[in-house]
């Protein structure tokens, strides 16, 4: 009897047991159907980007910074840097090309720049900014963060203003000022609005949703973009960029007359000092404002600017003053543009340290530029524009390569699909900006000698000697600088 109980026991158990197995079987095939359904179902939608106050008052803020970077800053280094005769003339040019670039931007150069075309140029589709309304909004390097267009398209004005700007330096003191402005919107149009396309335009960050909406948002940007090239602020598209047209520029027309012969000293250190102070403090505007955020990062761009160029300008200073026995206010102001420069490329990739060693041999690499490599070349690249912008340029961008890497300091590169900076290899960055390097000096190089050849041909580049003689501001404005 107790075995039959036992038995009947066991049978109950397993049935029990079937039947609660039979219950569970179908809920978990409607769980791993679930699943699958799930997995097969398109993923929602990414939050729509929404634009911080915070933001949009720091983007505003740098919009001011740069345009004081040009004017007045870089309007009164250049006037101190010449001589007296001609410092209206250089105040002038900087003035009226701020502006008219500023005009030509909103028409058109905005909408070639920063839409999608091809890998080298932009669309018309945004000419005079049509479509564009305070609710439209522009990436940042942040998904789901966005800042108005509007912002945005001033602040990338004041960049479009400057880098033009830059290159009257090179052939400062006797170039027609009606050839100026003509060489500009050719130069502007063909050199600078490409090279910014090719540099910084991209779909945003929000479209790289996963590897196959990346692959095919990669191939709308531009070409050295897709080249892997970083360019945090402009070592390419401004300063290579404006130092080829102002060395081409001096090739083409020529040396002053009494160049080397005739002293040709700087007229006014001290306006010189005050235009130096002026862009550096205008500079944060343009290196921490080009992270298009208020966040760490922009702290970050704003402390590598402040600590490269503080170093670059005690490396100039010091190295000058081994050199010659003497430390000169012109070495210190030179030394701290040169540390902006090169900085500018790097100053959102870099650490710190990486600031300070891109500092130190910028001050010393550019005095090397303005010497020796000057009188190399032999042109009469009046105030230095190649050996502070082009040679500081090039140097800041290679080494964006090199310090860019986690491991010296950098904040590596995101990868917007794995949503976590990727693998850094620093020779694969090095080539990278090899490339960027390359293609702004041929790209500058090609349009700047058609150019000032058109121009040439049209009205003519160089006032005549008589004219040279007495001083640009009287013969070319009507005006003087001062009346003693």
């Amino acid at each position: 009897m107790k075995k039959l109980f036992a038995v009947l026991l066991a049978v109950l158990a397993l049935g029990f047991a079937g039947l609660a197995a039979a219950e569970e079987a179908p809920a978990a095939a409607e769980a791993v159907t679930a699943v699958a359904e799930a997995a097969a179902a398109p993923a929602a939608a990414a939050p729509a980007p929404t634009v911080n106050k915070g933001d949009t008052a720091w983007m505003l803020t740098s919009t001011a910074l740069v345009a004081f970077m040009v004017i007045p800053g870089l309007a009164l280094f250049y006037g101190g840097l010449v001589r007296s005769k001609n410092m209206l003339s250089v105040l002038m040019q900087v003035f009226v090309i701020f502006s008219l670039m500023v005009v030509l931007w909103f028409v058109y150069g905005y909408s070639l720049a920063f839409t999608e075309g091809n890998a080298f140029i932009g669309g018309l589709s945004k000419v005079f900014l049509k479509g564009v309304t305070v609710d439209s909004m522009a990436a940042t390097f942040s998904k789901g963060v966005a800042i108005p267009e509007f912002a945005y398209i001033v602040f990338q004005a004041t960049f479009a203003a400057i880098t033009p700007a830059l290159i009257v330096g090179a052939f400062a003191e006797r170039m027609k000022f009606s050839a100026v402005l003509l060489f500009m919107v050719l130069w502007f149009t063909f050199s600078y609005l490409p090279m910014a396309h090719m540099v910084w335009y991209w779909a945003g960050p929000d479209a790289y949703v996963d590897a196959a909406a990346g692959d095919a948002a990669a191939a709308t940007a531009g070409f050295l973009f897709q080249k892997g090239a970083l360019d945090f602020a402009g070592g390419t598209v401004v300063h290579i960029n404006a130092a080829v047209a102002g060395l081409v520029g001096a090739f083409l027309i020529g040396k002053r007359i009494g160049y080397g012969r005739e002293s040709m000293a700087p007229h006014s250190l001290t306006l010189t000092m005050v235009g130096a102070s002026m862009l550096w403090i205008g500079w944060f505007g343009f290196n921490a404002g080009s992270n298009l955020e208020a966040n760490g990062l922009t702290a970050l761009a704003f402390l590598n600017t402040m600590v490269a160029t503080g170093m670059a300008a005690m490396s100039w200073m010091t190295a000058e003053w081994l050199m010659k026995g003497k430390p000169s206010l012109l070495g210190a102001a030179s030394g701290a543009v040169s540390g902006l420069v090169a900085i500018t490329p790097a100053c959102g990739w870099v650490g710190p340290m990486g600031a300070l060693v891109i500092g130190l041999l910028a001050g010393v690499i550019c005095l090397w530029g303005v010497n020796g490599l000057k009188r190399m070349l032999g042109a009469d690249d009046a105030l230095d524009v190649f050996g502070v912008h082009g040679v500081g340029g090039i140097l800041g961008a290679i080494l964006t390569g090199v310090f860019a890497n986690p491991d010296l300091g950098g904040v590596g590169v995101y990868d917007y699909v794995a949503n976590a900076v990727a693998p850094f290899s620093t020779s694969a960055q090095v080539t990278s900006q090899v490339w960027g390097v390359v293609v702004a000096i041929l790209w500058s190089g090609v349009v700047s000698v058609v150019a000032y050849k058109i121009v040439d041909v049209l009205i003519g580049l160089r006032v005549p000697e008589e004219e040279e003689r007495e001083g640009l501001d009287i013969t070319a404005h009507g005006e003087t600088a001062y009346h003693i």
